[in-house]
């Protein structure tokens, strides 16, 4: 077996991180368990990355990175509605195969929440900066028209928020969404 280079590494430590850091949070996730998962030592884990910050960084920003390359690959040559609708779909694909993209959006939220209260602004602006790219993707795919862009995005949040708290499809806080969003309260959790 070849061995991997550091790039290889530092990119098999993101994965791992978002696994670890979806499940267990910022706070509740170590860097032993993310050197485990990957098969590193703590200190090669140092080497890539100068901390347990930085790793969540890099992982939040590749959690964020990811689904502006869903919605921008779902919307490449649609506009409007089409371009609304294919970018639904995908998330609601991503979401449904993967539900630890889902998690990890929310644990980059209440850690980004957590760290401004603390008074920790730099991590808060460099997700902020990877969520304004997300926006700016939707935004242009729906023919720059800020209600749409903030109507789809504020269906996405509810999404997520009712698809964390375990909602079944057939709950009535589901009924004014479409129909393949209703079908995440089918997740296994």
């Amino acid at each position: 077996m070849a061995r991997m280079s550091a790039e290889e590494r530092r990119e098999s430590v993101i994965r791992a991180a978002m696994s670890e850091f979806s499940r267990g949070g910022y706070y509740g996730t170590s860097t032993e368990a993310i050197a485990k998962r990957v098969g590193v030592s703590q200190p090669y884990l140092f080497r890539l990355f100068p901390g347990k910050k930085a790793i969540f960084l890099a992982a939040s920003e590749r959690c964020i990175a990811d689904t502006v390359k869903v919605f921008a690959d779902a919307a490449d040559g649609l506009s409007g509605e089409e371009a609304m609708r294919a970018m639904a779909n995908a998330y609601t694909r991503i979401i449904a195969e993967d539900p630890d993209r889902l998690l990890m959006q929310m644990q980059v939220y209440a850690t980004v929440a957590a760290a401004e209260a603390a008074g920790d602004h730099e991590f808060g602006e460099a997700v902020r900066a990877g969520w304004m790219e997300l926006w700016e993707t939707v935004h242009l795919a729906l023919g720059a028209e800020v209600t749409e862009t903030t109507t789809f995005l504020a269906y996405g949040m509810l999404i997520n928020t009712l698809v964390a708290m375990g909602f079944p499809p057939e709950h009535r806080v589901w009924e004014g969404l479409y129909p393949s969003a209703r079908s995440l309260g089918r997740l296994e959790k």
